[in-house]
């Protein structure tokens, strides 16, 4: 594809209506491939061996690894559409960065929660305030602030350009959460499996890791475009409303 097409094929998607069309046709297939997915990795992460030190509690890695993934590459995906808000004001931009923001601290979420239930027998404790645990915390507080200043403003408009400067400003967590654990002497290990050196972890475990990963990521992503039309079709109604309230003051 040439660097004018895929601009064109851009531009393209800033119509609503395209973008809803495309929608109809994606979901479908999208989903059947998450539920597959999720199935293989599920009788994969089930039917590995434990590991002789962890035992079954390996298998909580399973779920919160790729959790964990998808709590930072949302964030990412808002804030390359908090820029498309700011820079090129797509019109599908903010729309993009309200309708991640409650899968992101739901993904956050998790992994926070199985971090837990996995972090109890393996080091003795539910919590503790090390680098990498505290920033994703901070994750989750962002991505409720973010939530809560979208719904607190009236205007769309407004709140997608306060919204988008939250976004980017807090992007600086990012890299924080995922180089935490080599800056800081933490509690929670290095990182594993992406390493300039290659992943370290066997690969019994590797590849239903990576099955779930991609399962994870097709959520995402079917999810993302589910929020992203539903917003669509309730500022259209909204739109329709005010339109009807204005023509009935007229009348009167």
């Amino acid at each position: 594809m040439t660097e004018s097409l895929a601009i064109r094929k851009f531009s393209d998607l800033a119509n609503p209506t395209r973008f809803l069309a495309l929608a109809e046709r994606l979901l479908p297939w999208m989903a059947g491939l998450c539920c597959l997915l999720f199935a293989a990795g599920l009788y994969l992460a089930f039917t590995t061996e434990g590991d002789y030190q962890q035992g079954d509690t390996v298998r909580i890695m399973y779920i919160h690894v790729p959790a964990a993934w998808l709590s930072m590459m949302c964030y990412s995906v808002m804030a390359l559409s908090a820029i498309g808000t700011l820079v090129w004001r797509h019109p599908l931009a903010d729309v993009s960065h309200k309708a991640a923001a409650p899968l992101g601290a739901a993904f956050t979420l998790i992994a926070l929660i199985t971090g837990s239930l996995w972090g109890k027998p393996m080091w003795g404790t539910w919590w503790v305030w090390d680098a990498r645990l505290t920033s994703v915390f901070i994750l989750f507080l962002m991505y409720l602030g973010i939530i809560a200043l979208n719904r607190a403003m009236d205007d769309p408009s407004r709140a997608a350009r306060v919204s988008s400067v939250l976004i980017l400003v807090g992007f600086v967590n990012i890299p924080i959460i995922k180089f935490s654990v080599d800056w800081w002497n933490t509690l929670h290990q290095p990182a594993s499996v992406i390493r300039m050196d290659g992943p370290t972890i066997d690969g019994e475990f590797l590849r239903p890791l990576l099955v779930m990963a991609i399962a994870y990521t097709l959520l995402f992503f079917t999810l993302h475009i589910t929020a992203m039309r539903n917003e669509i079709w309730r500022r259209r109604i909204a739109t329709q409303r005010r339109l009807a309230a204005r023509n009935a003051s007229r009348e009167v």
